[in-house]
């Protein structure tokens, strides 16, 4: 089964197409080196949790909105090697500033056990 890797961030509403640009552009640099599939998606429901949710998962400030992304790849193995690849990429860093404060990001690995 595949391996995903999942993201969640807090974007200014007012980025919203600064950062789909950026999204594209990461997107086809994770695609070269093995992704099979990257998905963006811009918060439209979001709901306030009683004891948490995405909002203060990642500090979400007034005018920002949750975006939760995935790249799906084919092997934990094929994901564990591109990424270094990625980063150390020249592309990667004339991208410049993401649009978002990344110190406010949260993401994480994930062993696929269900895909229907």
């Amino acid at each position: 089964m595949s391996y995903v890797d999942g993201v969640v961030l807090a974007v200014p509403a007012a980025k919203e197409e600064v950062y789909i640009e950026h999204a594209k552009r990461l997107s086809a640099l994770f695609k070269e080196f093995g992704a099979t599939r990257v998905v963006d998606c811009w918060g439209d429901d979001v709901p306030a949790g009683k004891l948490t949710d995405f909002h203060r998962a990642v500090k979400a400030e007034e005018g920002e909105v949750v975006v939760f992304s995935w790249l799906e790849w084919p092997s934990k193995a094929v994901r564990d090697a591109a990424w270094p690849k990625v980063m150390e990429d020249p592309r990667m860093a004339a991208m410049g500033a993401p649009p978002f404060d990344g110190k406010r990001m949260i993401y994480g690995g994930f062993r696929t056990v269900q895909d229907s």
